[in-house]
C-alpha cells in the first residue's frame, strides 16, 4: 500500500482551525429558531438507525457540493434561502468538519456541529425517530 502523505486525522485538524464549530449544548438551544438550517450529512442507514435531528434537511455527503452549487442541476433550494445559518453535522464531527471546509473554500457560509450527532441525545437533544428519517 502507497504512503499517505497526509492522514484523514491531520485533513480534518486542518478543517477544524479554519471553519466555525459550534458545541451540541448551542445547537440544542438553536433547533427551533427558523434561522437555523441543521444539514444532516450522515448517510440513510445511519439516520434510519439512530434518529435525525427533527426538521434537519438531509444532504448525503456524496452530494452536498452539488447540492449547494446554483450552477448545478443538482441544486436544491434549501441552500439558497438568504439570511439563514446552516449547520452541517454528521456522526462525530469529522466529516461535517471537512464539507464545511469545502463549502467554505466555495464560497459558502456554514458551520459544523462539532461533536456530531453522537453526544446529541447525551446532552437532551430531541430526536426523531422513523423508519424514513
Amino acid at each position: 500500500m502507497p504512503q499517505l502523505t497526509t492522514s484523514v486525522a491531520e485533513m480534518v485538524a486542518k478543517a477544524r482551525a479554519r471553519i466555525r464549530e459550534i458545541e451540541t449544548v448551542d445547537l440544542i438551544a438553536m433547533v427551533d429558531d427558523p434561522d437555523v438550517v441543521i444539514v444532516d450529512i450522515r448517510d440513510v442507514r445511519e439516520r434510519q438507525r439512530t434518529g435525525a435531528i427533527p426538521g434537519s434537511v438531509h444532504a448525503p455527503r456524496g452530494m452536498v457540493e452539488f447540492w449547494v452549487d446554483p450552477q448545478s442541476p443538482y441544486h436544491k433550494d434549501v441552500f439558497a434561502q438568504d439570511g439563514k445559518t446552516f449547520v452541517f453535522h454528521c456522526a462525530s464531527g469529522w466529516r461535517s468538519a471537512l464539507t464545511v471546509a469545502t463549502l467554505q473554500d466555495m464560497g459558502f457560509d456554514a458551520a459544523h456541529l462539532k461533536e456530531g450527532f453522537s453526544s446529541w441525545a447525551d446532552h437532551g437533544g430531541p430526536v426523531e425517530r422513523s423508519d424514513k428519517a
